[in-house]
């Protein structure tokens, strides 16, 4: 009878500071740069700013520590870890293994709509730097028809096939940016967590937030600006005491922290167990809130300097209205290159973070090698994200609103319900200097969970939170 093939050696962070860069730019994505800047402009600036900080907060101190513990303690993704907590409450992996499979899922499903994305970032980016988007001007229409050349949608099945008909839908617009994008990504996680991820963000996470400071420190001079800097300071305190705030608030602070049961988890299982799980968790909070402000005190005095209305969300705002702004201001060029190309690193590193849960699943459960299991999900992705361009919005929407809070809110579960409380409490302890406080399980295992499945139903309800 053959031998079963033995595991691939699990890889691991070098430093500290590895994983927490890794982390902070498996967080740092699309949401808190064209997301986070229009719920502080449509709510009121701190309305949105003080509920904002409180979840983060909570979340940070419960959420975040869980699956960063859960995963190191199991070694493992979401199947292996959640398949460990069933284990040791039933004696039986199977329906922990099942669940588990949620957040992979989702995580895939978030990475294939991300990669479509990633593909408009890329070419923005080049066009950034080679000056096609500054020729764009300030005609709404040049704008406007660029994106949509960029990011076809269709409303109805035959506009979709139709679509994917022509032969520009696989053209330089759209599949071919994708593929690049795509490709870069996978180039990094093939080298490994180490080689790859963690030296990647080493480099991009910095260079994120230096050039966003440099951004925020010029626009700052510009006439106008600082009309922007009241809607940020914008307090109402009426607005305090609409639910809606809250919920909006909550929705902005659970998916920027990147809490799905996924990342988070498979990140937390190359950990070392002599690194302080709190202490991190802490750090990823930090720096995440503080590229969401910096995000912020760019695109609102951005906005505001050029005489446009910041409530525009989603994708337009990025791909049309801040660049109609940019290449309307004194060194527009140089701004909306340097814009597009902070945007890059951090859809870079959020897209390696999404693929990386299923990639690990297929070498813990296939034993497949690095390269191969890499291979393996980037073709999936790329066949999948080609197909279902017209339909990214769309998409997308249905994982942020169901999947991935699911996902969080069952990892919630495994580690706070399933899991015996001394085996969870010495997961997050192991490596810390001092033991967690006696506040830690309980925020956990009821407000957590509960705001989880809040999340939840609230998303389901008002059409998606994240």
């Amino acid at each position: 009878m053959a031998k079963n093939t033995p595991a691939p050696a699990r890889e691991a962070w070098t430093s500290k500071w590895g994983f927490i860069l890794a982390c902070i730019g498996s967080a740092v994505g699309m949401g808190n740069i064209w997301r986070f800047p229009i719920m502080v402009s449509k709510f009121g600036g701190l309305t949105f700013l003080i509920p904002y900080f409180i979840f983060v907060v909570l979340i940070g101190a419960s959420g975040v520590i869980e699956e960063f513990a859960l995963g190191r303690w199991a070694a493992a993704g979401p199947v292996g870890a959640f398949g460990k907590c069933t284990e040791e409450r039933t004696g039986s992996k199977t329906l922990g293994q099942g669940i588990g499979a949620i957040p992979i899922i989702g995580s895939m499903m978030l990475a294939i709509g991300y990669t479509v994305v990633l593909g408009w970032i890329f070419k923005y980016c080049f066009m950034g730097i080679s000056g096609g988007l500054y020729a764009l001007g300030t005609d709404m229409g040049s704008i406007g028809g660029a994106f949509g050349a960029t990011a076809p949608e269709a409303q109805t099945l035959g506009e979709a096939v139709g679509m994917m008909a022509s032969s520009s839908f696989f053209g330089i617009g759209n599949g071919v940016w994708q593929l690049i994008g795509l490709v870069v990504s996978l180039i990094i996680m093939a080298m490994g967590v180490a080689g790859g991820i963690e030296k990647a963000n080493k480099v991009m996470m910095p260079l994120l937030f230096f050039l966003f400071v440099a951004l925020s420190i010029y626009i700052f001079t510009l006439p106008g600006a600082s009309d922007g800097y009241k809607y940020i300071l914008t307090l109402k305190p009426a607005g305090l005491l609409d639910p809606q705030v809250w919920i909006f608030a909550f929705g902005q602070a659970f998916f920027s922290l990147s809490i799905a049961g996924n990342g988070s988890v498979i990140y937390g299982s190359y950990l070392s167990k002599s690194e302080s799980i709190p202490s991190s968790a802490r750090n990823v909070a930090l720096f995440d809130t503080l590229a969401a402000l910096l995000a912020a005190f760019v695109i609102l005095p951005a906005m505001a300097a050029g005489g446009a209305s910041p409530e525009a969300g989603g994708p337009g705002l990025m791909f049309v209205y801040l660049v109609n702004v940019f290449n309307g201001m004194a060194g527009g060029r140089i701004v909306g290159m340097i814009f597009f190309i902070c945007v890059l690193f951090a859809g870079v590193s959020s897209i390696v973070n999404l693929y990386e849960a299923p990639v690990a699943f297929l070498q813990e459960k296939l034993h497949l090698g690095r390269i191969p299991a890499v291979a393996t999900i980037g073709i999936i992705g790329a066949v999948v994200s080609i197909v279902i361009q017209p339909w990214t919005s769309q998409w997308m929407d249905v994982v942020s609103i169901y999947i991935c809070p699911l996902g969080a809110l069952l990892a919630g579960i495994m580690f706070f319900w399933v899991l015996k409380k001394e085996t969870a409490l010495d997961a997050v302890n192991e490596g810390a200097d001092r033991k967690i406080g006696k506040w830690f399980y309980p925020l956990g295992k009821y407000v957590f969970c509960i705001a989880a499945l809040v999340a939840l139903i609230a998303g389901a309800m008002l059409g998606g939170i994240g």
